[in-house]
């Protein structure tokens, strides 16, 4: 059986993409007001804005490329059952193979239903844009996105992947969004874990920090899991 690698990935995962952070200088929340665009009094308020918003992030989003992090989480697979919680509402990590993935705070090429939060549609690259008016199936839809004011559905199953983890790696994240920050309490006793970010947030001495970017990060974690498996078979 193969070990349980779960993986948590936040904005810093897709960066090297070219799809902008939120909390970095310069990054979303610089340039727009986080409570009009991605709170649920903000789509109360104005959801035609919330909608324009949402759009340009999918025209963004079409146009990227999984990088080199996305798919060497992939070749991970080979050697390990992989699960990946993201942070992410874009689909790099699908678009570049991943099995199993785990959306937090929802997904930017699906909208759902007004009326009826079970009702979820996925866009396509030739129909990217909404807007208050739009209608699938006779339904009003808004963004599938957990937005600030709204509880994460997802969390208890991410809690569940966590603690079931051989080894757990956070990719990408300043761990200051809760309740994903909060995840890292969940693995067990023992259990390596392992923390890729240039500039990491703090943390207890038994994470194995590696100070760099996502997709050359990834490697470094490589490397060090094969490594890891080798002294294990000694």
């Amino acid at each position: 059986m193969k070990p349980k690698l779960v993986i948590s990935t936040g904005a810093g995962m897709s960066a090297e993409s070219g799809i902008a952070t939120f909390r970095d200088a310069g990054g979303l929340w610089d340039q727009y007001p986080v409570m009009d665009v991605a709170s649920a009094d903000g789509f109360a308020r104005n959801p035609a804005l919330v909608h324009q918003f949402y759009n340009k992030r999918r025209h963004e989003l079409v146009a990227a490329r999984p990088n080199k992090g996305h798919l060497g989480l992939v070749d991970l697979e080979r050697d390990y059952d992989v699960y990946i919680i993201t942070q992410n509402v874009d689909n790099l990590h699908e678009r570049a193979g991943s099995s199993h993935v785990l959306h937090l705070h929802g997904e930017l090429m699906k909208v759902r239903a007004l009326d009826n939060p079970d009702l979820i549609y996925e866009l396509t690259p030739d129909n990217l844009d909404t807007t208050p008016d739009t209608t699938i199936d006779g339904h009003r839809v808004r963004p599938h996105i957990v937005f600030f004011q709204e509880a994460v559905p997802n969390i208890e199953p991410a809690i569940e992947l966590v603690e079931q983890a051989d080894i757990f790696v956070v990719i990408g994240t300043s761990l200051n969004v809760y309740p994903a920050a909060g995840l890292l309490q969940y693995v067990r006793p023992g259990v390596p874990v392992y923390y890729i970010d240039p500039r990491p947030a703090p943390v207890p001495p038994r994470v194995h920090l590696i100070r760099t970017g996502a997709g050359e990060g990834v490697g470094q974690l490589k490397n060090l899991l094969s490594e890891s498996r080798g002294q294990q078979n000694i």
